[in-house]
């Protein structure tokens, strides 16, 4: 190893260039800010390379394959189409590449210093950055910590089997498996189990009883119908007992709902994986930075730690794995550093499942909002009353919305269905404004659309919707029209 003469110093060093990192390096030389960035692997971070962009490819393909009696119905296509697994799998690389090519670029546009290598702390104001034979000392004024978290296989487990993968392996098999065994439920979980099961295979998902779906509980009924009418078996399960491999198979024996010991068998089995924050590397047991303890670095409203010149983001804080929360964080991180004054407020941040179809929940659940003690005003609007969904043959899934009728505010907005994505960021900024019901039914909304069945969900909450089933409306409401 060779060490740098010199201690090179810095003003803001940024390690990690996930999304949170590199949104931060942005946001820093907007502000005038001299930044430095260290990636010890590939620009974009595991969301990019291995996480939420190959796994959207793919749900983009499950989506587009299972279209395609419809595409027959409007006269495109003979029935001959085949689903080629090799061309989807360079899609998929070339997608990468192209986006990390567009990271690439945003650091040089933005004279962004991008160091290649390992980093750990020496002090609480110094880096040695390790590539190679090379190990580089800096001096920083402020640092973000941007590293991220791994999934690791739960103990107990044929950890080097070939048939037992973690979530992100998936997108590297070579082969859509005969049948796939899918255990966890969180979004990646669910989104493999949809498109896989689109693209071809069996699906099993073995359902966490005590822990079920993350999402409202109309939401998780739909869902489970959803299932079923494509076929995906759903096991609930109490405990995961064993699993054994074989050179063709995997097997899977688990203590199910009904409380006996079941056994599942196929190709392939999928870990969702316990995700880990990565800091081990980085040396800051030296430094006593505060930790929870699950090891999460502790942070302030600014993302300060317990060390004023360290900051932390993203998947090394407490809080919901998501990069979304990083790039908030991120950019929150180097505002304050530059003097100003963030917020960030992670209450209405969308839970989003790019399943068949997608699915968003934002804000309160029914149930958490009835066990608050508020009076609630609840509806749900299927999308199969509306005209676009019919055009684009759509029509599974519903717009729900809660309110507080003491208020009129609404405190809760779940979607399951085409456009539930696009739509989030809408419900995000509702619930965000503290939105009345006279706020979403006042303004005109374009027709035909799926954004009609938000209308006319808020609207069925004293019995206006148009295209639902018959309600009278009573008196009293109708004055409030």
């Amino acid at each position: 190893m060779v060490v740098g003469e010199l201690i090179q110093e810095r003003d803001l060093i940024i390690i990690g260039g996930g999304p949170g990192g590199y949104s931060a390096a942005v946001r820093g030389a907007q502000l005038g800010l001299s930044v430095t960035l260290i990636e010890q692997a590939e620009m974009g971070g595991v969301c990019l390379n291995k996480g939420c962009i190959p796994s959207k490819v793919f749900t983009h393909a499950a989506a587009k394959l299972s279209d395609t009696t419809h595409l027959r119905d409007l006269g495109i296509g003979n029935g001959d189409e085949v689903f080629n697994l090799k061309k989807l799998l360079s899609y998929k690389e070339s997608v990468i590449d192209g986006l990390r090519s567009g990271v690439e670029s945003l650091c040089k546009e933005n004279k962004i210093e991008v160091i290649l290598g390992r980093a750990s702390f020496l002090g609480a104001d110094r880096i040695g950055v390790e590539n190679g034979h090379q190990f580089d000392i800096y001096e920083f004024k402020q640092g973000i910590i941007a590293t991220g978290s791994s999934q690791e296989m739960p103990s107990g487990l044929m950890e080097n089997g070939k048939r037992i993968l973690l979530s992100h392996e998936i997108f590297e098999l070579e082969e859509v498996p005969e049948h796939l065994i899918v255990n966890g439920c969180d979004y990646i979980a669910l989104e493999i189990a949809s498109s896989f099961a689109a693209l071809g295979a069996k699906v099993t998902i073995l359902l966490d009883k005590k822990e079920g779906y993350p999402f409202d509980e109309s939401i998780n009924k739909e869902l489970n119908r959803l299932f079923k009418k494509r076929k995906i078996n759903v096991i609930q399960v109490f405990e995961l007992i064993s699993t054994n491999e074989t050179e063709d198979e995997i097997s899977v024996t688990c203590i199910n709902d009904k409380n006996s010991e079941e056994t599942i068998i196929g190709t392939y089995l999928i870990f969702s994986g316990i995700r880990k924050p990565n800091i081990e590397s980085l040396g800051i047991s030296r430094l006593k930075i505060e930790q929870t303890v699950e090891g999460f670095i502790k942070v302030d409203e600014n993302m300060q730690s317990s060390i004023p010149s360290i900051y932390a983001i993203g998947d090394v804080t407490e809080g919901p794995l998501l990069a979304i929360k990083a790039i908030k964080q991120g950019k929150a991180a180097v505002e304050s550093i530059a003097g100003g004054k963030p917020e960030v407020d992670l209450t209405f941040l969308p839970i989003v499942a790019h399943t068949i179809p997608p699915i968003v929940c934002v804000g309160l659940t029914e149930k958490k909002a009835r066990d608050s003690g508020m009076e609630l005003r609840v509806s749900r609007f299927a999308l199969g009353g509306n005209g676009y969904a019919t055009i684009t043959n759509k029509k599974d899934g519903f717009i729900k919305v809660i309110s507080d009728s003491t208020t009129d505010i609404i405190v809760g907005i779940h979607m399951i269905g085409d456009g539930a994505i696009e739509m989030s960021g809408s419900f995000v900024q509702l619930l965000e404004m503290a939105a009345k019901e006279e706020d979403i039914k006042f303004p005109a909304y374009a027709h035909p659309g799926i954004n009609e069945g938000l209308l006319e969900a808020v609207e069925a909450l004293i019995g206006q919707a148009i295209h639902a089933g018959p309600v009278k409306i009573r008196k009293k409401d109708l004055l409030s029209i």
